[in-house]
C-alpha cells in the first residue's frame, strides 16, 4: 500500500522564515538583474550615447546665448575665439508669437496640458490594471486582450473620428453625455482626453503586468483582515507599484509635453502649447534660428529637470520585476 503524504501545517516561526526568504529573493533580483546587465562594453556603449546626446545640447545651449550676428557667422565651438555672452534671445523668443499668443504664455499652456494629461491616464489606469489583476468578472481576459490590440491602432487613424466626436458632442439614446468640445477656442478639454486615451492602453498594459507580480499572500491577508478592493488598492497596491508608476509617468510627461500632433488638430487659439507655437515661429522667423535656439531650449529644460529629479525611480521601475528570485 502507498501511503499519502499529509502536508503538515507551518508553525509560525517556519512561515516567518519562508517570508523573509521570499523578501530577500524579491530584493536581491533586482540588484542581480543589474549586475547582470553591466559590463565594460555596455559601460563603453552608455557613454558613447551620453557624449552624442551631450554635444549637440550643449551647442544647442551656447548658441542660445551668443548675439544673433555670431551666430550667424562663426560655429558654437569658437566660443573661446569669438567670445560673447547674451541673453538677448531669450526676451526676444518669449515675447514672439502669433499675435494671439505669445511663447511665454504657450508655455504655461504646456504645463497646464502636460499635467493633467499625465495624471489622468495614470489614475485610471492603476485602477483598470487592479480590477485586471486581482478582480474576477465576466470576460475579462477577452476585455483585457481588447484593450492591449489598442496600441497596434495608430494615432492618425483616431484623430478624425475623435475630432468629429468632439465637434458633435456624445449622445446615447436621449442621454446626451457632453455637448461640443471642437468649438471651444482656448480651451484644454479637448487636448486632455484625447492624451489620456492615447495613452490608457500602454498604461494599463505595464501596470497590469507590475500589480500581477505582487505576492497574492499581501493581498489575501489584506482580504481576511476584512479590508476591502479600496483598502487594498491605496494601502497595498498603490505604494508597492509606485515605481512603475513613476516610470510610466516619465514617459507621458515627455510624450505630451513634445507632441505636436494633437496639439495641431485639439490644441486651438489662446490653448496653444509651445510645441505648436514654435513650429509658427520656424515658419515665420526661420531666419532668425538664434531666436529658435533659446525657444528649442526653453522647451527642452522641464523635461530635464523631470527626468532628473526622477531617475531613481525611473531605475526601480525598469528594473523591478526583471526576474524572478
Amino acid at each position: 500500500m502507498t501511503s499519502t503524504p499529509i502536508e503538515l501545517p507551518l508553525d509560525r516561526g517556519t512561515r516567518e522564515r519562508a517570508l523573509g526568504a521570499e523578501k530577500v529573493a524579491r530584493i536581491a533580483a533586482p540588484k542581480r538583474t543589474k549586475k547582470r546587465l553591466t559590463s565594460r562594453t555596455a559601460t563603453i556603449a552608455s557613454i558613447i550615447i551620453a557624449v552624442l546626446w551631450t554635444v549637440p545640447t550643449f551647442g544647442l545651449f551656447v548658441s542660445s546665448i551668443r548675439p544673433g550676428v555670431l551666430v550667424q557667422t562663426t560655429g558654437w565651438w569658437t566660443i573661446f575665439e569669438n567670445w560673447g555672452f547674451t541673453f538677448q534671445n531669450y526676451s526676444d523668443v518669449l515675447k514672439s508669437g502669433n499675435g494671439q499668443l505669445n511663447l511665454a504664455g504657450s508655455f504655461v499652456n504646456s504645463l497646464a496640458i502636460t499635467v493633467p494629461a499625465t495624471a489622468f491616464p495614470l489614475v485610471l489606469a492603476a485602477l483598470a490594471a487592479y480590477a485586471f489583476a486581482w478582480i474576477d468578472f465576466k470576460g475579462k481576459d477577452w476585455l483585457f486582450i481588447a484593450v492591449f490590440t489598442m496600441q497596434i491602432v495608430p494615432i492618425q487613424m483616431a484623430l478624425v473620428p475623435l475630432l468629429s466626436l468632439f465637434s458633435r458632442g456624445l449622445k446615447i439614446g436621449d442621454v446626451q453625455l457632453f455637448s461640443s468640445l471642437g468649438t471651444v477656442d482656448g480651451s484644454y478639454a479637448q487636448v486632455w482626453i484625447a492624451h489620456t486615451i492615447f495613452g490608457l492602453p500602454l498604461a494599463i498594459f505595464l501596470l497590469h503586468n507590475f500589480i500581477a507580480e505582487i505576492p497574492r499572500e499581501l493581498v489575501e491577508a489584506a482580504r481576511v483582515d476584512g479590508a476591502g478592493h479600496g483598502q487594498v488598492f491605496f494601502r497595498i497596491i498603490l505604494p508597492l507599484t509606485m515605481p512603475a508608476i513613476a516610470s510610466f509617468a516619465i514617459f507621458q510627461f515627455l510624450w505630451v509635453w513634445n507632441d505636436l500632433l494633437v496639439a495641431l488638430i485639439f490644441a486651438s487659439g489662446e490653448a496653444a502649447p509651445m510645441t505648436k507655437l514654435l513650429a509658427e515661429i520656424t515658419g515665420t522667423r526661420g531666419q532668425d534660428w538664434n531666436l529658435l535656439t533659446a525657444g528649442a531650449f526653453i522647451s527642452i529644460l522641464v523635461p530635464l529637470i523631470v527626468f532628473f529629479a526622477l531617475q531613481r525611480f525611473f531605475v526601480r521601475g525598469l528594473l523591478a520585476g526583471s526576474s524572478k528570485g
